[in-house]
């Protein structure tokens, strides 16, 4: 799977969130995790773009889930992270729009695309609270 550091490192840090009553920052997250602060920074701003996380400012401030942790889904977090749908394969999920150009010609591409929605079926599926 085309999983990186990014949906990695945001399902940990997440769940670290989750854990707690009050909001987490990036450093201390960063200093938890062993991850680079830059890097986390990242990472939980799509978080919070993508309304995963809120963050709030002060001295107290940090980020929180925007909602409960069993209603987000690590599918919802992984294409966060990665800033778009996390796939298997480098197949499109339409035929005409193969990177090889060949999609028309590709017998494994009706298996790929199968394999390919049943990954993303279970990952919808999946809630922070399942991994927590």
């Amino acid at each position: 799977m085309l999983l990186t550091k990014k949906s990695e490192y945001a399902l940990l840090s997440l769940i670290s969130i989750a854990k707690s009553d009050n909001p987490k920052n990036v450093d201390v997250l960063s200093k938890e995790l062993n991850i680079s602060k830059s890097f986390l920074a990242k990472i939980m701003q799509n978080l919070a773009k993508h309304e995963i996380v809120i963050s709030h400012r002060g001295v107290n401030g940090g980020f929180a889930l925007n909602k409960p942790y069993d209603e987000i889904t690590i599918l919802e977090i992984t294409t966060a992270a990665e800033e778009k749908i996390p796939s298997v394969f480098e197949c499109s999920p339409a035929v005409e729009n193969c990177p090889s150009q060949k999609g028309m010609l590709c017998t494994i591409w009706p298996l790929l695309n199968n394999l390919q929605s049943r990954i993303n079926g279970f990952l919808e599926e999946l809630t922070l609270k399942d991994i927590s």
